[in-house]
């Protein structure tokens, strides 16, 4: 049986399941908190808020969880596999850790076929985002959409444990989505403990330093700053129709942002570095993992770094993430008349 004819036997399987649930979630109420798992699909009838908006082209904040004490909880981004009546169904979710594997999956549509039409985001019809739980594994993937509606990618998960992959699209005609489901790589591995606060980052010779405070229930503005030998780098190129791109997970439950920075290439006014600014806003104080794309030279590199989010006196950075910023300062005033 080819994978079409397999697809869409699950998929209309799922569909029945999907309309019970859903009838059933109207009658009972409620998502399934966040904590991590699939919610329940569309059970709570708020699923027009609990997808993107459009600050800065995708990721929009205002729909995300009010910091306001008593305010009507709302189910961020990438903690359900279906809302709007849109799910995502993978194939599979068991993966064998260390080898290629062609992960193939659909998104099916209200009427629970698979979904063939796409608005461009980006520069892309759909981004895949794979991560594991500890979120210190990150790939940026995008998929290639067969006529049938499948989407198909190679996938490698380096090593055995839980995974989630985030699948964030537009319909045409309809709004941003970002739907999740988790992954599994089968074996033996020790947990460890999620990555400390860092806004100092090293990838493949160049420093990536974050400044910037994330608000809880309003936008601020985070700015990445590119060195590479202790220069600023001020010719960055355009990568998915920008010079950088910005993926914000939240440490626990991965709640989902997915944001993109002030300006675009070309538009008079946006420097090719050293800085790209971004618009941020987090649902809930605590940790996020963010995950910064840039190219230069001809390649995509990624940063990462920790960032804590809420009153600075009550989240003070570590130990290791002072130390790491007294040095940042300390080559920031050296390279500062530099940037200028």
């Amino acid at each position: 049986m080819n994978t079409g004819v397999k697809l869409g036997t699950y998929v209309a399987a799922l569909a029945l399941i999907f309309g019970t649930a859903f009838g059933l979630g109207n009658l009972v109420g409620g998502d399934r908190g966040p904590d991590g798992g699939d919610a329940a699909p569309l059970a709570s009838g708020r699923g027009d808020q609990a997808g993107h908006g459009e600050q800065s082209g995708h990721g929009g904040q205002d729909d995300h969880a009010s910091a306001e004490p008593g305010a009507a909880a709302i189910v961020p981004a990438g903690l359900q596999s279906a809302q709007d009546g849109y799910g995502l169904t993978p194939e599979t979710t068991t993966i064998t850790p260390g080898e290629a594997t062609d992960f193939r999956f659909v998104v099916t549509g209200p009427d629970g076929r698979p979904v063939t039409g796409y608005a461009t985001r980006h520069e892309k019809k759909l981004h895949l985002i794979v991560v594991n739980r500890t979120l210190d594994e990150f790939q940026h993937l995008h998929p290639e959409l067969t006529g049938d509606g499948v989407w198909t990618t190679r996938l490698t998960l380096p090593e055995a444990g839980d995974y989630r992959a985030f699948a964030d699209f537009a319909p045409e005609g309809g709004k941003d989505l970002t739907l999740g489901v988790d992954l599994h790589a089968a074996g033996d591995y020790t947990p460890r403990t999620p990555a400390g606060v860092r806004r100092t980052a090293e990838v493949d010779g160049y420093t990536v330093r974050l400044d910037g405070e994330a608000s809880v229930g309003s936008a601020s503005k985070v700015t990445l700053r590119v060195s590479k030998d202790g220069k600023p780098v001020t010719d960055l190129e355009p990568y998915l129709g920008a010079y950088g791109h910005l993926v914000a997970l939240r440490a626990g439950d991965l709640a989902y942002l997915h944001v993109h920075p002030d300006g675009v290439p070309g538009d008079g006014r946006t420097t090719a570095g050293p800085d790209i600014a971004f618009q941020v806003e987090v649902p809930s104080r605590g940790d996020y993992r963010l995950f910064l794309d840039f190219k230069h030279d001809g390649v995509v590199h990624t940063a990462d770094f920790t960032l804590r989010a809420g009153d600075p006196g009550a989240w003070p950075a570590s130990r290791d993430d002072a130390e790491t910023e007294k040095a940042a300062k300390s080559a920031h005033e050296n390279d500062g008349d530099d940037a200028h």
